[in-house]
């Protein structure tokens, strides 16, 4: 253990402090999961930082996620999250994936270049509605950009009141607009594509180079993975930061209540459907669709919308099917095991 930092600069709460008894406050230690690789997690506490190898039955933690360790440094176990982000993993797994937790803001970082894409903003808001945290949308690389104001009405046309934020990620005077989110004690979490300016925004917020970072590809605009690993860092604001790996893909689930608050224009819309049930496509008394042809409603939302919840749906389904599997196959397992325990005992 080397460096000393209090439980509230590391994102300490009541909501943490309320699943702590008496008996564990004064025996044990608490500690906050600022890194994970393969075989172990890097932990800080109040005294200090150290490392942590996992261990059998130990649970799926993440970076942001807070455990309780013992007089020896073992753990003992992990608190309740107050926030989760996760994702469908990448590729055919039929898996979730979890991203990071107990993340008090979002940034969704988007550049202001050839790769601005509503439809994959919306896609961040959905999965950050669903964890119940709040979003600011920073648009970065406003030196290459001409006319970022246009970016930005864009963006606000989704939601009026949503916090949009222009930067050039390597001027520290351009980010000090974000300095109002970036408190004592307040967690941080960017999530963007590949080459949006992530590793260049972290770097210039803490001052200091913490991340690698690398040009975009010239004949599209889309970036190259430089952040491999997912990892919290203290910022001199007194907040803390969380970087994650570029995502060039973002298959959500079980996130329906997350797309509709994303969506709550169409929400809305829809209770005044004629069919409870109506799809939005060419049902009679279709308020969505009315809105449509008055104008009221761009139908490239309708359509980013409709493609959201069939994939959340999909996406849940496949995984509730795959987990109904392994449990099945878990008890199998069990009983084969149970019936060799019996079949060795009436040997004897």
């Amino acid at each position: 253990m080397s460096t000393s930092k209090s439980l509230s600069r590391l994102g300490w709460s009541p909501f943490f402090q309320q699943q702590i008894s008496l008996e564990e406050w004064e025996r044990f230690t608490m500690g906050r999961v600022f890194g994970r690789h393969r075989s172990m997690i890097e932990i800080v506490t109040g005294q200090g930082s150290g490392s942590l190898p996992f261990t059998p039955g130990m649970p799926d933690l993440t970076v942001g996620d807070w455990v309780v360790l013992d007089s020896e440094g073992r753990f003992r176990r992990a608190l309740e999250r107050l926030s989760l982000f996760s994702r469908k993993a990448p590729g055919t797994k039929v898996e979730s994936q979890r991203i990071a937790a107990n993340v008090d803001r979002l940034f969704v970082v988007s550049s202001l270049n050839d790769d601005f894409n509503l439809n994959r903003i919306e896609r961040y808001l959905a999965l950050s509605a669903d964890a119940g945290v709040e979003s600011v949308v920073v648009l970065t690389k406003a030196d290459v950009c001409d006319d970022p104001d246009a970016h930005v009405r864009q963006v606000q046309s989704l939601d009026p009141l949503l916090s949009v934020e222009v930067v050039n990620g390597r001027d520290a005077a351009s980010v000090k607009s974000l300095r109002p989110w970036c408190g004592t004690g307040k967690t941080l979490a960017l999530l963007g594509s590949s080459g949006v300016g992530k590793s260049t925004l972290v770097n210039t917020l803490l001052g200091k180079r913490v991340q690698s970072t690398a040009s975009i590809r010239e004949d599209d605009g889309k970036g190259r993975h430089t952040t491999t690993t997912r990892s919290l860092h203290f910022m001199p604001t007194g907040g803390l930061i969380l970087d994650t790996p570029g995502m060039r893909e973002l298959q959500l689930f079980d996130c329906e209540q997350g797309v509709k608050e994303t969506f709550a224009d169409i929400s809305k819309l829809a209770e005044s459907c004629r069919f409870s049930d109506c799809g939005h496509h060419n049902e009679p008394g279709c308020a969505v669709q009315a809105a449509i042809e008055e104008g009221g409603l761009e139908e490239r939302r309708l359509v980013s919308y409709l493609k959201l919840m069939r994939e959340q749906a999909l996406n849940s389904a496949s995984l509730a099917e795959k987990r109904a599997r392994d449990r099945e196959l878990g008890r199998f397992y069990r009983s084969m095991q149970k019936a060799s325990q019996q079949w060795k005992k009436g040997r004897k």
